[in-house]
């Protein structure tokens, strides 16, 4: 009864709801670069996030895990040597009748997967041996070098796989998750107006030949659009004024919620799987500055993404110190209100805008050397004097924010 009461405050009260996440995974057979793709938005009530180097599995990856997580016991999303990556999202709409207390297993199978598989046959293997009641309750959105790319949707006893190449089950090469399977009860879960902006800025992406990891990170990872209000508040407020202009980010893709982006840009056919490309915004994504990662760059990561122990990282702290300029109010529901004019205005001085313009070199110097290191090859120490120029740059950024 304690549990169901609490359930039903968290509904009336509008709580977030943990590991509340948008996510998508694309074929590389409908990207420009022939590369795949998967995006996780991370809405979770473990703020705080940083990404770490594992050499703890049969293949060394690269996964975001909690600040918190000293041991690094749970991964909730990052790649691996093989090319193998992986993400999710929660369900709320599977298991409904089942009475079995193991749950909730989602981030220590993702860092099981990403020690032992290679490819999704891999992937499949390791749902198949997982004893009933398996803990899960979610979406697996999973790709690997050989350009396989699909959703899993993964309950207590049984997975269904949706194909992302398969032009039947996504019929324009990609497919959305929020909250809710659709093998799972209708009607029930979260994120349903959240999944129709999703579909309706991928479809226009799409339309446009836009989806590749710079759309998604800065348009989709940093959306202000409503679908159910039919308002882009990006669109419109970068048309007024700065001042103490308050929106309700409840329902929108980006909210107070959202603690991370992880996008994983696979390989094309022949490239070397450690190159596949791991894009993080760690920190709440309207006021963090998206930086990759590579598993052929070895252990040391950009300082700034990492932390001992169960210390925070740095981008994550300065992330959050400008997070609590868009949301100052604090009583009641107050996290549902976004002061938008810190993020974009038409003094161009918004958060939002001023991001973007460093990350549009750092896309720029990213996509020449990975055409370098594909074409030509690349050791180590090229990566690392790459990760000492992202630190230098992001430090220097959150300086002038």
């Amino acid at each position: 009864m304690k549990n169901l009461f609490l359930c039903l405050m968290a509904l009336l009260m509008g709580i977030q709801v943990s590991e509340a996440c948008t996510t998508a995974v694309i074929s590389g057979k409908y990207t420009a670069n022939g590369r795949p793709l998967i995006w996780k938005l991370r809405d979770t009530e473990s703020f705080e996030n940083k990404m770490r180097y594992f050499s703890d599995g049969k293949y060394d990856y690269i996964g975001m895990i909690n600040s918190n997580d000293a041991k690094g016991e749970q991964v909730w999303g990052g790649s691996n040597a093989a090319g193998f990556a992986i993400m999710n999202s929660a369900s709320f709409n599977v298991n409904m009748n089942d009475t079995t207390s193991f749950k909730d297993q989602e981030g220590r199978f993702m860092k099981e997967a990403l020690m032992k598989c290679a490819t999704l046959a891999d992937f499949e293997k390791l749902i198949e041996q997982r004893p009933v009641p398996k803990g899960l309750a979610a979406h697996f959105g999973v790709l690997d070098a050989t350009g396989g790319v699909a959703f899993y949707e993964v309950n207590n006893r049984t997975y269904t796989k949706f194909d992302a190449n398969d032009p039947a089950q996504a019929p324009n090469g990609y497919i959305i998750r929020t909250n809710y399977s659709f093998t799972g009860k209708k009607d029930v879960g979260y994120g349903f107006i959240r999944y129709q902006i999703a579909q309706d800025i991928f479809y226009q992406a799409d339309a446009m030949g836009q989806l590749n990891s710079q759309t998604i990170i800065q348009d989709f990872s940093r959306c202000l659009k409503h679908s159910v209000l039919n308002k882009d508040f990006r669109k419109e407020y970068s048309t007024v004024p700065k001042a103490q202009h308050f929106i309700n980010s409840g329902d929108m893709i980006t909210r107070h919620g959202s603690s991370s982006t992880i996008l994983i840009e696979g390989v094309a056919k022949g490239e070397n799987p450690e190159l596949a490309t791991i894009w993080t915004m760690i920190g709440f994504p309207n006021t963090s500055l998206a930086l990759p990662v590579w598993l052929k760059g070895g252990k040391n990561l950009p300082e700034v993404l990492v932390a001992d122990g169960d210390k925070n990282c740095e981008l994550n702290q300065l992330a959050m110190d400008l997070k609590d300029r868009c949301y100052p109010i604090k009583r009641s529901a107050g996290y549902k209100y976004l002061n938008v004019s810190e993020l974009i205005n038409r003094e161009g001085s918004g958060i939002i805008q001023q991001l973007e313009l460093v990350e549009k070199d750092i896309f720029s110097k990213t996509s020449k050397n990975l055409h370098n290191w594909h074409q030509n090859g690349c050791d180590k120490k090229q990566i690392e004097i790459y990760y000492q120029w992202l630190d230098k740059v992001t430090r220097a950024t959150y300086k002038t924010l």
